[in-house]
């Protein structure tokens, strides 16, 4: 977690703001480049807005502690809190901590410990070690797995027992609707359920005024976070992603939000290319009609890397492109070349990750007339 490291000095709400404002100047001045648009701002709460968190487990005199390494150094430093933590988080900190330190069998060789909570309560650990697991520990996870009323996971080298379930469920509340979502231990989740809903309320409002009788095609739609939304705007969405537990994750919150005009298929964003430019036949596609589909917007959410060239070509066929971006750089390295056929209509910042350099944005596009 070396790349959310502050002093915790710096962790004050009166400092949020000038740290938010160094981002926010640099996307002005990135972005300036291709026009001036009109740029909306959204907030973090400035502590305990994480729901999940890492830490490494350090042994000294005795003891386990929780620690961290600072940027560039090898060795650990020793921390007692974690301000932008979620307060479920810092909650069961010390109660983990002192359970793992007066029980042996849990403490012996223990490497790592993750924290995977919700704001609705629930709150799953995975504890990584450097030795096998057996009976014994899994008896020991379950007094503690029942006492703190949580969740754990044991995992080492080819190793993963689950002692109850590996997932915690997530309620978000957006645009006056409750949504559940399945979020699994080893499949990725919106660290910042607060920036989260704004995010998801940006992305709707600007899907609102679609045509019902139009079709949503999403790329790297992950567990069906925006996904899930989203549907409510088209007649059918086609969405892909590569991760076979992101797959399931999406399909079970597809199933328990009542979202029935979703189809989800294990695709990466170069081989829905190919199958829509008709170069390929893919078995995973066997029992869709791709054209049956009416695309009129395209949504895509990808990694820091950006979408690649035959992506970017694909993207700019469509008449609306709404594109979330974890990366600005490389953000706007694909927008020079999408305003070169489309129109930026709203451009939106998300504070994802305070105390760092990383800045989550939005931006809606439309086809030039």
């Amino acid at each position: 977690m070396t790349d959310i490291w502050t002093p915790v000095s710096h962790y004050s709400p009166d400092n949020y703001q000038k740290q938010l404002e160094i981002k926010i100047g640099a996307y002005k001045a990135a972005i300036a480049c291709l026009g001036d648009y009109a740029i909306k701002v959204h907030t973090s709460d400035p502590l305990n807005f994480r729901m999940r968190a890492e830490f490494r487990i350090w042994h000294q005199d005795g003891s386990a502690h929780y620690a961290m390494n600072r940027p560039g150094e090898k060795r650990p430093y020793i921390i007692d809190d974690f301000p932008i933590g979620g307060t479920l988080i810092n909650h069961l900190m010390p109660l983990l901590l002192n359970s793992v330190n007066a029980n042996p069998v849990l403490s012996k060789r223990l490497f790592s410990a993750e924290f995977l909570t919700t704001t609705s309560g629930e709150a799953l650990i995975t504890l990584i070690y450097h030795r096998p697991l057996d009976a014994i520990w899994e008896n020991e996870a379950r007094i503690v797995q029942n006492d703190l009323k949580l969740a754990i996971i044991g995992r080492s080298r080819k190793q993963k027992v689950v002692l109850d379930r590996d997932y915690v469920t997530e309620k978000l509340t957006v645009e006056g609707r409750q949504y559940l979502y399945q979020q699994v231990e080893s499949g990725f989740t919106q660290p910042n359920a607060g920036i989260n809903v704004q995010m998801l309320t940006w992305a709707s409002e600007c899907c609102s005024d679609i045509a019902k009788d139009t079709d949503l095609l999403e790329l790297y739609c992950g567990n069906g976070n925006f996904t899930t939304v989203l549907a409510q705007h088209y007649r059918n969405v086609l969405a892909t992603e590569v991760s076979k537990v992101s797959v399931a994750s999406a399909q079970t919150n597809f199933e328990q939000n009542n979202v029935g005009n979703v189809r989800v298929v294990r695709l990466s964003s170069e081989e829905i290319t190919q199958a829509l430019n008709g170069e390929r036949p893919f078995r995973r596609l066997k029992d869709i009609d791709l054209g049956s589909y009416d695309f009129s917007t395209i949504f895509v959410d990808p990694p820091r890397a950006g979408l690649d060239s035959g992506t970017l070509k694909l993207v700019a066929q469509f008449d609306q492109v709404l594109y979330i971006s974890c990366n600005p750089e490389t953000l706007m390295g694909n927008l020079s070349e999408l305003v070169k056929t489309h129109e930026i209509q709203s451009v939106a910042v998300f504070d994802q990750f305070p105390w760092t350099h990383h800045l989550e944005s939005g931006v809606l596009l439309k086809r030039r007339s």
